[in-house]
């Protein structure tokens, strides 16, 4: 069931951001109708924003437990739209977002990681973390890899809200489910990956990101 904050985000944010920016979106026609993680690149803060505003039904996003630790507003707002949060540190903290996330899958509902772990530096693509094969592989469903474009242009690291930019245009490709139930979670992780470079077009570094401290 989709968090009655998240239909009216969606109803009013939603519909400003894709009046304002009118992002490009490909491939909506790849996703199941059941349940699906999204796997993309991460180059903002606002890719959460325009994903949730061009995808037609409710994300549930792996936001950082720092959101909800930190300011009651913003604590409040993440919940209210149905985020699950997860410790990047690892180890045992971070089950606890797995728990919460596989009976969103199983129920038919998706679920968005962005398997860099954090926003990308420079705008080149960083090798991923298995989190999301292995929350796919929990689940039973498959990952839909998606690439987006533009959205570091419009709020880039340290901006507080998306600007306007002439000739910065916004885009999402998404590609078709992969299926992540064979071989190593470490292959698996680096198919996804190759199928998200394909969709966003950048330049594929072999290393981790480094981790960005929250409110950068």
């Amino acid at each position: 069931m989709t968090p009655v904050l998240y239909r009216i985000v969606r109803a009013t944010a939603g519909r400003a951001l894709r009046i304002g920016w009118r992002p490009a979106v490909h491939g909506l026609e790849h996703l199941p109708a059941g349940g699906a993680v999204l796997a993309g690149n991460h180059l903002s803060v606002a890719d959460e924003l325009f994903l949730g505003a061009v995808v037609p039904r409710h994300i549930a996003f792996w936001a950082k437990a720092e959101y909800f630790r930190g300011h009651r507003l913003a604590g409040a707002l993440v919940r209210g739209l149905g985020a699950i949060p997860v410790e990047r540190g690892g180890g045992r903290a971070v089950l606890s977002a797995f728990d919460a996330a596989v009976p969103v899958l199983r129920a038919g509902g998706l679920v968005a990681v962005f398997p860099e772990g954090t926003r990308s530096p420079d705008g080149r693509l960083y090798r991923g973390r298995t989190g999301a094969v292995r929350l796919a592989r929990q689940a039973g469903v498959p990952i839909v890899p998606f690439g987006v474009t533009g959205t570091d242009a419009v709020q880039p690291i340290d901006a507080r809200w998306p600007r306007r930019v002439p000739g910065a245009e916004i885009g999402f490709r998404f590609g078709a489910p992969v299926d992540v139930a064979g071989g190593s979670v470490r292959e698996a992780t680096d198919e996804v990956i190759r199928h998200i470079a394909a969709l966003s077009g950048q330049e594929y570094v072999p290393a981790y990101a480094p981790l960005l401290r929250l409110g950068r």
